[in-house]
């Protein structure tokens, strides 16, 4: 039993000084990959953006090209820079980038409006036209009660 225990122990040990180790064995610099893509990636989706009228923002069908552009380019630098992606920086770059340019867009990424009054309309007509039917019903009923019984 202390053998195990032992045995546990140290790989135990191994496995931390592995996790301590490993990380800075890694070919990345998160520093620098954050640079590149601030001046690649952002610089040019910046200047997509800025060709695109702004009410167009917030459609996906006009922006996923770019979007999609921004993040292939994210993924290119990684690579070349032997990071892992996606990562904490991909990460906040792009939760900064949605800060910045989709932060008044709604979540399914398009404007929310009322429906087409062809729709609406019934739904409003009906339940009225029936409470209106029943109450007329129920008062014309209370009415002849004399011979229901």
């Amino acid at each position: 039993m202390a053998l195990e225990s032992a045995a546990l122990l140290k790989a135990g040990l191994v496995l931390l000084v592995a996790a301590q180790v490993l990380p800075s064995v890694s070919g990345c610099n998160g520093a620098f990959y954050e640079s590149k893509i601030n001046d690649f990636c952002l610089a040019k989706f910046m200047f997509d953006m800025g060709g695109l009228e702004r009410g167009l923002w917030c459609s996906w069908p006009d922006t996923m090209e770019i979007y999609e552009g921004l993040k292939n380019c994210t993924f290119q630098v990684a690579l070349r820079l032997d990071c892992f992606w996606p990562n904490q920086i991909v990460d906040r770059f792009f939760m900064n980038v949605h800060r910045i340019y989709f932060h008044d867009c709604a979540l399914t990424g398009r404007l929310l409006h009322d429906p087409p009054i062809g729709i609406l309309a019934p739904f409003i007509a009906v339940p009225v036209l029936v409470t209106l039917l029943m109450t007329a019903l129920v008062v014309w009923r209370s009415k002849r009660t004399e011979g229901v019984l």
